[in-house]
C-alpha cells in the first residue's frame, strides 16, 4: 500500500503485521468457526446475481452444441485432449498455438491487476470460485440448520436423531452439488451426454472416475470445511494485492470520523457506530472491518449491507461502511476532526470526499498493456494459417553416399490441415537446378509433374521426401532449399525453408 499522509487515527487503520508470539503462547491455535448470518441488501443481491450467472455458466456451457460438420466434435467449448484439439465456438487451436491460450491468460492477469488497482479484492468477494462455492454450501446450511444462532445453537447441542438428521441431510446435499462440479469439469474434456451417460452406468474409464473423484473432493472440502481458511491461509493474492492497491483504490473501509467514539445509540458525544457487532456476524471470513484493512477481508461487502440496516434502524444515514478510498478517509478525517459527533461533523466529512480517480498512472498502464496484449492476439489470430508444412531433414546420418557417388539427403515432411475439408497439394522445391525431388510412396502427380501430396481434413500428413544431387553436381556443403505446396490453380499455399547438406567440395 502507497504510504500516504493521514491523521493518526488513520494511520492505525490497515492491519497491523502478524505478532510475534509471547513466551509460553503456542504457536498454533485451533480454527475458531465462522458462523456467517444472513443479511439482505444491494450488496447481497448483486452476490446473487454473479453467483447465478458463474454458477449457470459453469454448469451448462458443456451442454452448448456448435455445428463444425461431420466427423469434429459439436460441443461448443471442448479440450479434446485425444485429437490435441481446444474447441471454443468457431475457434479451433491445435497444440502448436498454445500461444493463443497462454495470451488469453496473460489478459486475465493484467485484467485482474486493473480491476483490483481499481476496486480492490473484486474478485475475491464476488467471482472467485472458492467465494462462488462457498456462498452456494453456506446456503444450503442455512436452509436446513437455520441462520447463525440456530447454528452456533445447534453445533453446541448433543447429538440426536434430529441434529444427526440434520447434519446428514447438510452434507449429502453439499456431496451432490461438489459431485455435480466434478462432473462438470470433467464434461469440458469430454462430451458432455457421452460422459454423462458412461458415469451414471459405470462405463467411464478409470481417468474418468479418478478426476471425477478428485474434484467432488476438493470441492467439498474448500467450500464445505476450510473455507476462509482458503482465503487466508491458502490462496496467495491477498499478498499480492498490496502491489495493486493505492490510496485511490475503492476498497471496503470504515469510516471511523464518523463511527468514533462508539456508543449506545442514545448516548451523547459519541459516533454512528452502536457497536452492534452485525458487521462483523455477516463477514464470512469473521473479522471486524472496523481494525481497518486486513489481509483476511476477501472485500465481499457484505457488512455494508449489515451496517446500513443498522443505521436504517436508527434513523441515521446510510454509509458507515462503505467501499471508499484511503484518500477519501484521510481528507474527510482532517475535514471533521474538530468537530462533536452529529449532522454537522457528518455534512462536513462529506463534503471533503472527491469523485474516485479512475484515470491514473498505474490504471492508464494497465489499460495500455492490455490493448497491446489484446492486439497482438487479434492480429495473430486474422493472420493464423489453416494449413501450414513443417520439413524435418535427417540427422543421422546428415547425408547419404549412393553408390553411382551422388547425394541424398532425408526429411520428414508434415502438413497440417486446419480446415474440415480434404485436399491434395503439388510440392515444388526452390532449389539449385540438378536436384531431384523424390516423395515415397506417393505415385499421383500434376500436370507439370509435381507429386501431389493428400491430406485429410482436420489432421496431419506426414510423407518421406528425398532430395538427390547427382554425381558431378557441385555443391557447397549447406545449400539452402525450399518447399512449396500449391493449390489446384498453382498458388503458394505454405513454404517452409530447409538446406541441403553434402561433403565438403
Amino acid at each position: 500500500m502507497s504510504e500516504m499522509k493521514a491523521p493518526d487515527r488513520l494511520k492505525a487503520q490497515p492491519a497491523a503485521a502478524t505478532p510475534t508470539p509471547a513466551a509460553g503462547q503456542p504457536l498454533y491455535a485451533n480454527r475458531q468457526k465462522v458462523y456467517p448470518k444472513a443479511v439482505r441488501g444491494p450488496v447481497r443481491r448483486a452476490k446473487w446475481a454473479v453467483l447465478a450467472l458463474c454458477l449457470g455458466l459453469y454448469y451448462l456451457v458443456p451442454w452448448l452444441r456448435w455445428d463444425r460438420g461431420p466427423g469434429v466434435p459439436d460441443q461448443a467449448v471442448l479440450v479434446d485432449m485425444a485429437n490435441a484439439r481446444l474447441f471454443f465456438l468457431w475457434i479451433e487451436l491445435w497444440p502448436q498455438e498454445i500461444y493463443f491460450l497462454a495470451g488469453a491468460l496473460i489478459l486475465g492477469a493484467i485484467a485482474l491487476f486493473a480491476v483490483s488497482s481499481l476496486f480492490g479484492r473484486l474478485w475475491c468477494g464476488f467471482t472467485c470460485p472458492q467465494t462462488v462455492w462457498t456462498d452456494l454450501f453456506m446456503w444450503v446450511e442455512r436452509l436446513i440448520e437455520g441462520d447463525r444462532v440456530e447454528r452456533m445453537r445447534l453445533d453446541k447441542a448433543p447429538w440426536t436423531a434430529a441434529k444427526w438428521a440434520r447434519k446428514t441431510a447438510k452434507h449429502a446435499a453439499w456431496l451432490v452439488i461438489a459431485a455435480a462440479t466434478g462432473g462438470a469439469w470433467i464434461m469440458y474434456f469430454n462430451d458432455a451426454p457421452t460422459v454423462t451417460r458412461e458415469i451414471l452406468t459405470g462405463a467411464a474409464s478409470a481417468k474418468v472416475y479418478f478426476f471425477f473423484g478428485l474434484f467432488t473432493a476438493t470441492t467439498y472440502v474448500l467450500a464445505g470445511w476450510a473455507r476462509e481458511q482458503v482465503c487466508t491461509y491458502m490462496c496467495p493474492w491477498p499478498r499480492f494485492q498490496a502491489a495493486m492497491l493505492d490510496e485511490h483504490s475503492l476498497v471496503v473501509s470504515y469510516r471511523a470520523w464518523r463511527g468514533e467514539p462508539r456508543g449506545k445509540a442514545k448516548a451523547k458525544g459519541v459516533g454512528d457506530c452502536v457497536d452492534c457487532m452485525a458487521c462483523v456476524q455477516v463477514c464470512p471470513t469473521g473479522i471486524d472491518i472496523r481494525d481497518g484493512l486486513q489481509i483476511e477481508c476477501i472485500g465481499c461487502g457484505l457488512c455494508i449491507d449489515a451496517c446500513d440496516q443498522i443505521m436504517d434502524r436508527l434513523g441515521r444515514p446510510r454509509g458507515l461502511i462503505a467501499f471508499e478510498t484511503l484518500t477519501n478517509l484521510a481528507a474527510s478525517e482532517a475535514a471533521a476532526a474538530k468537530l462533536p459527533p452529529g449532522p454537522e461533523r457528518l455534512a462536513c466529512g462529506m463534503a471533503a470526499r472527491a469523485a474516485p480517480r479512475f484515470l491514473r498512472p498505474r490504471t492508464i498502464l494497465y489499460a495500455g498493456m492490455l490493448s497491446v496484449v489484446a492486439l497482438a492476439m487479434l492480429g495473430a489470430f486474422l493472420m493464423r494459417e489453416t494449413l501450414t508444412v513443417t520439413a524435418i531433414r535427417d540427422r543421422a546420418p546428415i547425408f547419404v553416399r549412393l553408390s553411382d557417388g551422388g547425394v541424398r539427403n532425408g526429411y520428414t515432411l508434415k502438413i497440417a490441415n486446419k480446415t474440415h475439408e480434404a485436399a491434395s497439394f503439388a510440392l515444388a522445391l526452390d532449389a539449385p537446378a540438378g536436384l531431384r525431388l523424390v516423395v515415397q510412396d506417393v505415385a499421383a502427380s500434376d500436370a507439370e509433374g509435381r507429386p501431389l501430396l493428400p491430406t485429410r481434413p482436420d489432421g496431419l500428413a506426414q510423407y518421406r521426401v528425398f532430395l538427390t544431387a547427382p554425381p558431378g553436381l557441385r555443391l557447397p556443403e549447406s545449400t539452402p532449399v525450399t518447399f512449396r505446396l500449391l493449390d489446384a490453380r498453382g498458388h503458394v499455399v505454405a513454404r517452409e525453408g530447409s538446406v541441403f547438406l553434402g561433403p565438403k567440395p
